[in-house]
């Protein structure tokens, strides 16, 4: 073997690239079904072509997107080596960089699914953004609202959910509708915590550029220059969904996300979600992406745990 088979790479490189205990190093050979050998002269893979071709093109892209400064996480690369085909540019999916916490940590998409996400936000008004829990529907929409704001293209951010999923217990809980429905809205507290930090955060709370109330709070309001978020949709009632979708004005954004096989609403009502996704579809500027158990990022029995569940409900039905 010549020097110009071997994928050139440092000694930080290569850690970042075969993970812990080299656990990447075995995600790369039992997919591709080839074996990586680390010389001094860099990393050699060896295996069958089309296999080693593929590895190896694999392994360049996710070396670039440590050249660029990110460390993929091995749930990432696991995404990456499941998902791969030869027309996938994993590298675009990291280039896209939304904003930077205070703590310093870059937030970007994670997987293909992500990164249409956020292109899709990018390009229209109006986006819904479906799929089960652990894809970022929500995360990565309240990040790009940030950013928004950051970048003064909107005066206000708005993020709501439905209290639906309350259900009767809202009667016995202490306090307003506010405080009764806060439990609710804690991953939107959490998330715009996480991205302006303690105090921007309360500042902009105090003088009401960031609001986040219960989706009865929103009528009758004409919400102009706003990012607005819908958490949740699934659990809006067709009302609700036209009520909402009916508030945002001139300059303003909205994203609706939500989960339609986790619907909380009396087995004789409608989803909201459900019925609008047919009633816009071919409307210029409103765009549906639907994320699925590939682009979950969280623990990796969560996607096995989504997957199980997507089976055993046609046959319980």
């Amino acid at each position: 073997m010549t020097k110009a088979d071997h994928i050139r790479l440092d000694n930080g490189e290569a850690l970042k690239l075969l993970g812990m205990q080299d656990k990447n190093l075995d995600l790369f050979s039992s997919h591709f079904g080839v074996n990586l050998v680390l010389k001094d002269e860099g990393l050699l893979v060896v295996g069958p072509s089309p296999n080693k071709e593929q590895a190896e093109d694999l392994i360049k892209q996710i070396l670039d997107i440590i050249r660029a400064g990110h460390s993929p996480a091995y749930e990432e690369v696991k995404h990456m080596v499941e998902n791969y085909t030869q027309k996938t540019d994993f590298r675009d999916v990291f280039r896209d960089e939304i904003l930077v916490t205070p703590r310093g940590r870059k937030i970007i998409a994670k997987t293909a699914g992500q990164h249409r996400y956020i292109q899709a936000i990018k390009k229209n008004d109006l986006v819904f953004g479906i799929g089960p829990a652990g894809t970022g529907k929500t995360y990565l929409a309240v990040a790009m609202a940030v950013r928004a704001l950051k970048e003064k293209q909107i005066a206000k951010i708005i993020l709501t959910r439905p209290a639906i999923e309350a259900g009767e217990r809202l009667g016995f809980l202490p306090g307003d509708l506010q405080d009764k429905v806060d439990p609710y809205l804690r991953p939107l507290y959490d998330a715009l915590l996480e991205f302006l930090g303690l105090e921007v955060y309360q500042k902009y709370m105090e003088k009401g550029v960031i609001e986040v109330a219960p989706l009865a709070y929103m009528r009758g309001r004409t919400l102009n220059d706003a990012f607005i978020i819908l958490d949740e949709g699934q659990n809006t009632t067709p009302e609700q969904m036209k009520m909402f979708l009916t508030r945002f004005g001139f300059g303003s954004k909205a994203i609706v996300t939500g989960d339609i096989t986790q619907i909380d609403l009396p087995r004789d009502t409608v989803s909201g979600l459900r019925q609008v996704i047919g009633i816009l579809k071919g409307i210029k500027g409103i765009e549906v992406i639907y994320l699925d158990e590939t682009d979950i990022v969280r623990h990796p029995l969560v996607a096995e745990i989504v997957q199980a569940y997507a089976k055993y409900a046609p046959r319980r039905k």
